[in-house]
């Protein structure tokens, strides 16, 4: 380890750094579970979790998903040196990621875990005293983000630039075969045209859509039976991540395919199956999410949208928002009520609604459906739009699954999917704020150098860089355990949790690198800013997102 403010990575400390960081993994797992056992029994009554009483905590609740979130993060990091270390490929900068992230994570959580810009997490919010840490975390914590080692790993990411990432990923050579291919084709097809389109508040062309079919992006994860390619989500997850590098628009339109793709193989009939599955793997069909409601937000339960029989067909009536890429798509899959009885979850029906794609001149064609954009700050490429329903008429054969009553058990089904793409797009919009903000480091000259030169600059640019490779490691994670059918929401909730965390703020560190150009409209860094902000809100908002963590934590 760094002694004296010096940074420190000799090949026999390698070794030392490995072993620090090994034991400090089960000191902050026992850290974790007194706090959850303390918050436990504050939230229990009768026996059973109260939510009454959670709700009364609700700030120690969050504050203890934070921590499962950086013990859980640690833990894979700590893992990922391990299989580079096994296969010879641990070297100075990862070694240097490494160390940094345990110092920093490890201070954060002995004295205080951000949770948004004003909300820190504290041990003493948990019911814990502040006790000295033991001989690892002291050392990691004393000696593993220093400037020194900040500085060090800024010089040879310098020395690597044009990589895409800074840091070996720990994945397999197949996955990264992937990653070039993507990355390659972000470089070229999309990086040069984002900005426009953003600006112009255009959709991202055809052209575009056309070409990632052909690239199989769509059917990336579909069976192989209803013609896609029957890869695992850890290959979606890196394509996802290429594409949002590029523009969090084009990597967000594999991901409406994916999960609309997986509410029809979980909760669909074979006919269904059979017909939707091909179409969607050939992106011959454009899917939209039409679930949220004007006045819901995240409570799903209470949506009002009602669905009635008409002979064997339905119809709907409602109104959905914030509702994207509704204009151009071929079907949507719509969350009404089927039983005016409920005012729950447990009388809704999801349905594949099919619509005729609008033109800029006529969005909404189809008869009984009306609609309206939305102007947002970012994420323009789709475009975001409030529909309206009258009498709008399904078809009975496409009630998913062909049993009213279950739409909400089947959205459940896709949430882990869902929350570890948006991880996947958060790491893809970090290091594209990484990128940009070090390239214009490096061309920026002030007072004879450049601004990459300066300490504060440089240590901007390394702890995106370490958060990323963090955010990045969780995300594989949970969908590695998707991939081997282990349950994953909480992993794919605290990839979520973390990666918009660390999206935002390397957005906004990127574009304080700029100064005042980055307040401007023509440089990019404005617009991934824009981009980035949308994560923290979409598929579950932070603070729901850590609702449900503590509650899974604690039940």
């Amino acid at each position: 380890m760094a002694h004296d403010g010096q940074a420190l990575i000799a090949a026999p400390q390698i070794d030392d750094l490995l072993s620090l960081t090994a034991e400090a993994v089960p000191e902050t797992e026992a850290l974790f579970a007194r706090a959850r056992e303390a918050l436990r029994a504050a939230v229990t009554v009768g026996g059973k979790v109260s939510g009454a009483a959670l709700e009364t905590h609700q700030f120690a609740a969050h504050a203890l998903s934070w921590l499962a979130t950086y013990t859980e993060a640690l833990r894979q990091m700590r893992a990922w040196a391990g299989r580079l270390a096994d296969t010879g490929r641990f070297g100075e900068m990862e070694a240097l990621i490494l160390q940094i992230a345990f110092g920093e994570y490890l201070n954060q959580i002995h004295g205080g875990i951000p949770m948004s810009q004003g909300e820190i997490a504290r041990l003493q919010d948990l019911g814990l005293d502040p006790a000295a840490p033991g001989a690892a975390v002291s050392a990691l914590m004393a000696r593993g983000n220093t400037a020194a080692a900040r500085a060090r790993l800024v010089a040879l990411m310098r020395d690597n630039h044009g990589r895409a990432t800074f840091g070996a990923t720990g994945l397999d050579e197949e996955l990264e075969m992937i990653r070039d291919q993507f990355r390659r084709y972000a470089d070229e097809k999309v990086i040069p045209f984002a900005h426009g389109w953003h600006l112009n508040d255009e959709l991202i062309p055809m052209g575009i859509i056309e070409e990632l079919a052909e690239m199989g992006v769509f059917g990336l994860t579909i069976p192989e039976e209803y013609g896609g390619f029957g890869l695992s989500k850890a290959s979606m997850v890196v394509v996802s991540e290429e594409l949002s590098r590029g523009y969090i628009g084009v990597g967000s339109l594999g991901t409406r395919s994916e999960i609309a793709a997986e509410l029809i193989l979980c909760g669909g009939t074979d006919e269904q199956k059979a017909k939707w599955l091909p179409r969607l793997a050939s992106g011959e069909t454009l899917p939209t999410a039409v679930f949220t409601e004007p006045n819901t937000g995240s409570d799903l339960g209470s949506l009002r949208t009602r669905a009635v029989k008409a002979g064997d067909d339905w119809e709907v009536t409602g109104n959905k928002t914030w509702i994207t890429h509704a204009a151009r798509t071929h079907v949507m899959t719509l969350l009404a009520r089927t039983d005016p009885e409920t005012t729950d979850y447990r009388g809704l029906s999801m349905f594949l609604a099919e619509k005729t794609p609008g033109t800029d001149a006529e969005p909404f064609p189809t008869p009984g459906m009306t609609g309206g954009e939305i102007e947002v700050l970012g994420y323009r490429g789709m475009k975001e739009y409030e529909l309206g329903f009258d009498g709008f008429k399904v078809k009975g054969e496409n009630l998913l699954g062909g049993v009213p009553g279950q739409g909400f058990k089947q959205l459940m089904q896709t949430f882990e999917s869902a929350r570890i793409q948006t991880g996947a797009r958060a790491i893809g919009v970090a290091q594209s704020a990484l990128e940009t903000g070090m390239q214009y480091a490096e061309d920026r000259k002030q007072f004879g150098k450049p601004l990459i030169e300066f300490p504060r600059i440089a240590g901007k640019l390394a702890m995106m860089a370490v958060e990323i490779m963090v955010a990045r490691q969780l995300t594989y994670f949970s969908a590695w355990q998707k991939d081997h059918d282990k349950r994953c929401d909480l992993e794919a909730g605290m990839a979520k949790l973390l990666g918009a965390r660390v999206a935002w703020a390397a957005a906004d560190n990127a574009l304080q690198i700029h100064g005042g150009n980055g307040f401007a409209l023509e440089y990019r860094i404005s617009r991934i800013l824009c981009d980035a902000r949308i994560l923290n809100i979409f598929e579950g908002a932070a603070e729901i997102q850590a609702q449900v963590i503590a509650r899974r934590l604690l039940d």
